[in-house]
C-alpha cells in the first residue's frame, strides 16, 4: 500500500477515535475551553518530541525541512481557521448532537477539503473522485436532516460542518507547507491555537476543570489531534490535499463506531442510509488509479527521501549511503508514466 494512504488512514483513525472521548468530556468542561485542552495537549507533546529529537539526532540535514519564514503566512492562516475557528464550532456542534452523527457528519471536511483544492487550487481530479463526493455530501445531508428540531435550523449540525470548512481550508493552506517537518508544524499550531482558545475562556469567565479531566483531555488532544495532523501533513505531501481528504474520510467510521458502543448511542434508519452513502462515496475514492505521461519541471526543494525514479542527483556533502535522508536537492526536468497522486513532485496540468 503506497505510504500515503497508510499515513492518511492512521491520522483518521486517531482523529476519529477523539471525538466520541472528546464527548465524553462536554458535560465537564465548556467547549472553547476543552478545545483549547485538546489543542494544547497537542502542541505540548509535539513540541517536547521535537526538542528532544532535534537534541539527540544531531543531525544537521534534518534542519533544512524546519519551518521558513516564507512559510508563516500559510501556517498563520491554517492555525486561524484549523486551530481556533474550527475546534470551537466542533465542541459547540457536539454539545447538541449525538457522538454517531457527529461522526458521520464530520466526512463533510474530505468534501470541503477536496472542493477547495480542486476549484481555488487547482489540483486534479476526475469523474469517480466527483461522484465520490457526491455520495459524501448525500450522507452528511441526510445527517442533518435526521436531527432537524421540530422548529427552526438543526444547529448543532450547521456548527459541525462550520468546523469542517474552517478544517478545509486548514488543509489546504498546511499543503503549501506540507515539505518541512511536520512534528513542527503540528506542534506549532496545537501549542498556539490551545493558548488562544483557552485566553478566550478565562476572558469569557469559563471555569477550568480539575487537574485529572485536564490532564484527560491533554492526552486525548495528543492522540487525536497532534499525532493525528503529523500523519495528515505526511499524507499531504505524499498525495496532495483532495486525495488524503478522502482517505482521511474513514475518520468519521472510526468514531461514529466508538460511538455506538461506548456512549450507547442509538440511531436511526437515516444514519445507517447515510453511512451507506458515504462508505460508497470513500469506497470510489480508494479505489482509483491515475497514470498517464505527464513531465516534471525542475524543481528545487528539501524533504525526507530515498534514490528513487525521482530522486537521481548527487551529494554535496560526505554520505552514509542510507535512506531515507534529508537535504536540498534539485530535479532536472524529467518526462515519464507510471500511477501517481498529486504530491509535492506531481503539480503538472492536466
Amino acid at each position: 500500500m503506497h505510504a500515503g494512504v497508510v499515513y492518511a488512514l492512521l491520522a483518521a483513525v486517531t482523529f476519529g477515535a477523539s471525538t466520541p472521548f472528546s464527548k465524553t468530556l462536554l458535560g465537564e468542561v465548556a467547549p472553547v475551553a476543552l478545545a483549547g485542552l485538546l489543542y494544547l495537549g497537542s502542541g505540548i507533546g509535539l513540541l517536547a518530541w521535537f526538542a528532544f529529537r532535534t537534541i539527540s539526532s544531531g543531525n544537521a540535514h534534518e534542519a533544512s525541512t524546519r519551518l521558513a519564514a516564507r512559510d508563516a503566512p500559510w501556517l498563520a492562516g491554517a492555525i486561524l481557521f484549523g486551530g481556533i475557528a474550527g475546534p470551537v464550532l466542533l465542541m459547540s456542534g457536539l454539545a447538541v448532537t449525538p457522538a454517531s452523527s457527529a461522526s458521520l457528519l464530520l466526512n463533510m471536511e474530505g468534501v470541503l477539503t477536496s472542493l477547495l483544492a480542486w476549484f481555488v487550487f487547482k489540483e486534479n481530479f476526475d469523474r469517480r473522485i466527483f461522484l465520490g463526493m457526491v455520495l459524501i455530501v448525500a450522507g452528511g445531508l441526510l445527517l442533518s436532516w435526521e436531527q432537524r428540531p421540530a422548529l427552526g435550523v438543526p444547529w448543532g449540525a450547521l456548527a459541525i460542518v462550520g468546523a469542517c470548512l474552517c478544517w478545509a481550508i486548514d488543509n489546504n493552506l498546511t499543503r503549501k507547507v506540507s515539505a518541512s517537518d511536520a512534528v513542527q508544524i503540528a506542534g506549532i499550531k496545537g501549542l498556539v491555537a490551545g493558548v488562544v482558545n483557552l485566553t478566550i475562556a478565562a476572558a469569557l469567565g469559563l471555569p477550568m476543570p480539575g487537574m485529572m479531566i485536564a490532564a484527560g483531555a491533554g492526552l486525548i488532544g495528543f492522540c487525536g489531534y497532534g499525532l493525528s495532523l503529523v500523519l495528515f501533513v505526511l499524507a499531504l505531501r505524499n498525495l496532495g490535499t483532495a486525495r488524503t481528504g478522502a482517505y482521511f474520510s474513514v475518520a468519521p467510521f472510526v468514531g461514529a463506531a466508538i460511538s455506538l458502543l461506548m456512549l450507547g448511542d442509538s440511531p436511526g434508519s437515516m444514519f445507517w442510509a447515510a453511512a451507506a452513502l458515504m462508505g460508497a462515496g470513500i469506497w470510489l475514492h480508494l479505489t482509483e488509479r491515475h497514470v498517464h505521461e505527464h513531465t516534471h519541471e525542475a524543481m528545487h526543494h528539501s524533504h525526507p527521501h530515498s534514490h528513487d525514479e525521482h530522486h537521481q542527483h548527487q551529494h554535496d556533502f560526505p554520505w552514509d549511503g542510507k535512506e531515507p535522508h534529508t537535504h536540498p536537492h534539485c530535479h532536472e526536468p524529467l518526462t515519464h508514466s507510471h500511477p501517481h497522486f498529486p504530491d509535492i513532485h506531481h503539480q503538472h496540468k492536466h
